[in-house]
C-alpha cells in the first residue's frame, strides 16, 4: 500500500548526481495493519524515486517467526492499474482473487496478478508456515493497457546455474532462462544467490534500468556495499552488474524494466493517472463493499472472504499529484 497520510507536506528533492554509479535507496518500515502487524521494509515508491522501468512497489519482509508477528494476514482489497508480482524465500501464503484463483504460493515459484480496469485478493500464510520471508513488487500498467482484463498467473521456475550463483527468472528474460508470465512492458526480476565469498558478473540489457534489492548479506553491486534490505538503483546504459559476497552468502533480486516515460498517481492499492481517477476508484471498491454499487467492479468476492474485505482509508485532504522522477 502506498502512504494514505491525510496532510502530507510538499518536499522537494533535488536530482541525484548524474555521477554515481549506483544510487543507493534505503528502506523504510511500514506496518501491515493491525496491533501485531507484519512489518515490511520498503523501498519504492520513495521521494528520491518512484520507479525502475514499470516497477513502481518493492517490499522486502522476514524472517518473519509467525508465532510472534501473526505472519500475512490481508484481507480482500483491491487494485488498479497494475500487476502485483509475489515471491517468497521461505514460507507459504494463500492468494484467493476475485478471478476465482485459490492457490498456494511457494518458494521458488511466481504469482502474477494483473489487476486491469480492477481486481481483489486476499494474502494469508498457511497454518504449517513457521518463518515467512519474500518480497511483494507492483508494476504500473502502461495506458494502453490498464483497463483490460483482470488476470492471473502462476509459475513455478528452475534454477539455473551460471559460475558461483543460482539464479532464478521469474519475469522476464534474464540469465539464459524465461519466464512465460505475461508483462505489457519489458520487465525481468530474477532470485540471484551466491555463496560467501564469491564474484559472479552478469550481462544487462543497456536499455533497461535496474534495481538490486539485497535479502541476504550485505552484498557488493558494482563496488557499492548494499545491506540487507536497501536497493541499489542502476540506471539505463549500463551492459554489465558485478555482485561479491564478504563472509556470508547473499541473496538479491534483481528487477529491471525499459523506463516507463509516463506519469503515476499511486494511492493507497490505486496507480493511477490523476487525483479524479483515484476518486473513482475508490468509490468503486466502497460500493462494492456496502453493497450499494456494482458487484463486478473489482470482480465477484470469493465465498470464503464472509463479507470481510479491506475499506478504504480516506483520502488527503489535498489533490494527489503525479510522482516525478529524477532526470535521467
Amino acid at each position: 500500500m502506498s502512504d494514505t497520510e491525510r496532510d502530507p507536506q510538499e518536499i522537494t528533492v533535488p536530482p541525484s548526481s548524474d555521477e554515481a554509479e549506483v544510487e543507493l535507496l534505503e528502506p523504510r518500515l511500514v506496518p501491515l495493519g493491525g496491533p501485531r502487524a507484519m512489518t515490511v521494509r520498503r523501498t519504492l515508491p520513495q521521494r528520491l524515486r518512484s520507479l525502475i522501468g514499470a516497477w513502481c512497489f518493492a517490499d522486502h519482509y522476514g524472517p518473519d517467526d509467525v508465532s510472534e508477528s501473526g505472519g500475512m494476514a490481508v484481507p480482500g482489497h483491491p487494485h488498479t492499474g497494475l500487476q502485483t508480482v509475489t515471491w517468497l524465500f521461505d514460507g507459504e501464503v494463500e492468494h484467493r482473487d476475485t478471478v476465482g484463483s485459490v492457490t498456494r504460493i511457494r518458494p521458488g515459484e511466481v504469482n502474477l496478478m494483473t489487476s486491469g480496469r480492477g481486481i481483489a485478493h486476499s494474502e494469508y500464510s498457511t497454518a504449517d508456515t513457521t518463518t515467512l520471508r519474500g518480497v511483494q513488487l507492483w508494476t504500473a500498467l502502461p495506458a494502453p493497457d490498464r483497463f483490460g482484463d483482470r488476470a492471473f498467473e502462476h509459475f513455478a521456475t528452475l534454477p539455473v546455474r551460471l559460475g558461483a550463483a543460482t539464479v532464478r527468472t521469474f519475469v522476464g528474460d534474464f540469465a539464459g532462462a524465461s519466464s512465460p508470465v505475461t508483462t505489457f512492458t519489458p520487465l525481468v526480476a530474477a532470485e540471484i544467490a551466491l555463496p560467501a565469498r564469491a564474484e559472479v558478473r552478469f550481462d544487462l540489457d543497456p536499455a533497461y534500468e535496474h534495481g538490486v534489492l539485497v535479502d541476504l548479506g550485505p552484498v557488493d553491486v558494482d563496488g557499492t556495499h548494499v545491506e540487507p534490505a536497501a536497493l541499489a538503483y542502476r540506471p539505463v546504459g549500463r551492459t554489465t552488474l558485478v555482485l561479491r559476497t564478504g563472509e556470508t552468502d547473499g541473496r538479491v533480486v534483481l528487477i529491471g524494466g525499459v523506463p516507463l516515460d509516463e506519469e503515476i498517481v499511486m494511492w493507497w492499492n490505486f496507480v493511477g493517472r490523476d487525483h479524479d481517477e483515484i476518486v473513482r476508484f475508490r468509490q468503486a471498491w466502497t460500493a462494492q463493499v456496502d453493497g450499494s454499487g456494482d458487484p463486478d467492479a473489482y470482480g465477484p468476492f470469493p465465498a470464503a472472504w464472509d463479507g470481510a474485505a479491506l475499506p478504504a482509508p480516506a483520502l488527503p485532504h489535498v489533490r494527489l499529484a503525479p510522482r516525478k522522477q529524477p532526470p535521467r
